[in-house]
């Protein structure tokens, strides 16, 4: 990813005045400035926590992407990749079971309310 494509999302996804940990990729350099607060831990040297800096959060999630990728689904395809991760953002963001099951299932319905996907449009 170059650092161009990392800023747009950067820009289009994350509030202003947010504070971003990453770790000490390179693409990360220069991100915290004027819109954002940056704070990284540095992989390279083992560090994987600096008081409450950690990616420890971001990690879990893309290990809960990958496993139901490789368990569930063996594969995707680019085209369709940000609908798998709609689900999987869906299961995290839902699946607190201090969350009462029927509201859970509330939230799933009106999350599909008028989102009728077609055979015709998914092959598009």
């Amino acid at each position: 990813m170059n650092l161009e494509v990392m800023r747009d999302a950067v820009y289009r996804n994350i509030e202003e005045d947010s504070t971003i940990h990453t770790d000490d990729a390179p693409v990360f350099d220069g991100i915290g400035g004027l819109f954002y607060k940056h704070q990284s831990v540095n992989h390279s040297i083992r560090q994987y926590r600096h008081y409450e800096i950690t990616t420890n959060g971001i990690e879990s999630v893309f290990a809960v992407l990958k496993r139901g990728i490789i368990g569930v689904y063996h594969r995707v395809s680019v085209k369709h990749l940000p609908r798998y991760v709609d689900e999987f953002t869906f299961r995290l963001n839902e699946g607190n079971v201090k969350i009462h099951t029927l509201d859970r299932l509330d939230s799933f319905v009106d999350g599909m309310a008028d989102k009728r996907l077609t055979y015709a449009r998914l092959i598009q």
